[in-house]
């Protein structure tokens, strides 16, 4: 063990989320390159973003399971070395084919490190240190969009781009000695047998809904943001400095909803998120109809928006203390899936009715968002854990 294990396990989870997070964002500044070698068009080297998240989304619920019921540290060791594995074939893919299939295979491994990860920091976090322990474990995966993604994107133009996957093989390889050493074993419940009862599902589904209407309203917005302000007239240079700070808002925000959740608890958090990012949201439309305070309206928008992760997190980690993996898996696949509703949504909104269409509308889902956090998250202290299988 290390000397200081807070402080290490805090250190080595923010490195993996950090390290998770690249391997998805930076093949977004390499795609150019990925797409030449391959001789494909950008558009189609696309789909290895798509197969990536849409394998984390289905995985993540099975291997949160598996996680509760077999070890949370043993599965988060065994799906390090296996995105370690499929990095190393993203590396070497002989075809795009290929390619499409180790992005398969490492979606699907990250979608075990997460959840198992996220219960590991919950259950050892002070109850009332848990919000801050899991912002800060997930600020590692926002600080690898606007830090990780670049640098790869960088290095890849320089040394390859295959050479940035091999590299993450290799910190993966690490992570999982250092994970191992940080983290006590833990030996789940044994067996994978669960009785599965419609209601304590449904009960589920409920609780995940805000999440789905949070990333719904919030990617909704982020997927067209850069478009959208190109279409007001708004130069690349001004473009790239409201995508910094919003970005920037994100990982104050999420920090600050880690303070605020352990302060006052997680349903009020997650509805001034849910609520502010509605009202943000709709003053955003007034700053760009004005023409002023653009970048900075949408840095707020951003930051009010993070405060809902870290409480939603929380509430169901507290809630479904023996799920935690699984629950925290179905949540991040929530997550997964409000961005593919956001982007569809998004993308309707901008072609009939404007990027302010799309702010408005994105608003009025967060609203809702609200309204169904307040009817399904409990008051004050969580009921008795519900098996969720």
């Amino acid at each position: 063990m290390f000397t200081n294990a807070p402080v290490a396990r805090l250190a080595i989870g923010w490195l993996t989320m950090f390290l998770i997070g690249t391997d998805l964002f930076v093949v977004s500044p390499l795609l150019p390159l990925i797409a030449a070698d391959y001789q494909t068009s950008p558009t189609l080297a696309g789909l290895s973003v798509t197969i990536f998240a849409v394998s984390y989304m289905i995985s993540a619920p099975l291997l949160g399971h598996l996680a509760d019921r077999l070890g949370r540290r043993r599965m988060l060791a065994r799906c390090l070395l296996g995105f370690a594995a499929a990095n190393l074939l993203t590396a070497s893919a002989a075809n795009f084919a290929w390619l499409l299939s180790a992005r398969l295979f490492a979606g699907a491994a990250a979608a075990g490190v997460s959840p198992s990860l996220y219960a590991l920091v919950s259950g050892l976090a002070p109850p009332d240190r848990r919000g801050t322990w899991l912002a800060l474990v997930v600020s590692g995966l926002l600080i690898s969009l606007s830090l990780g993604a670049p640098i790869g994107g960088l290095a890849g133009a320089s040394f390859g781009w295959p050479s940035i996957f091999s590299v993450l093989a290799g910190f993966s390889l690490l992570l999982v000695w250092m994970n191992q050493r940080v983290w006590p074993e833990d030996y789940g419940s044994g067996s994978i047998t669960v009785q599965h009862h419609a209601w304590a599902l449904a009960v589920l589904g409920g609780r995940l809904a805000p999440t789905v209407a949070w990333s719904t309203a919030l990617y909704g917005v982020y997927v067209y943001l850069g478009t959208g302000l190109a279409a007001y007239g708004f130069s690349t240079e001004k473009i790239a400095a409201t995508i910094l700070l919003y970005g920037c808002g994100a990982i104050g925000g999420i920090l600050a909803g880690g303070r605020m959740v352990d302060r006052v608890g997680a349903k009020p958090t997650s509805g001034v998120a849910l609520a502010g990012l509605s009202v943000c949201l709709l003053l955003t439309q007034f700053a760009i109809d004005a023409g002023m305070l653009v970048t900075f309206a949408f840095g707020v928008a951003s930051a009010a928006a993070q405060l809902f992760f870290p409480a939603q997190q929380t509430s169901l980690a507290e809630d479904f203390p023996a799920q935690r993996a699984t629950v925290l898996a179905w949540n991040n696949s929530a997550l997964f899936l409000g961005i593919a509703i956001g982007s569809l949504i998004g993308g309707q909104a901008v072609a009939h009715g404007g990027f302010t269409a799309n702010l408005r509308i994105s608003a009025a889902i967060a609203i809702a968002g609200w309204m169904i956090n307040q009817a399904v998250v409990p008051n004050a202290a969580p009921s008795p854990a519900i098996d969720v299988g």
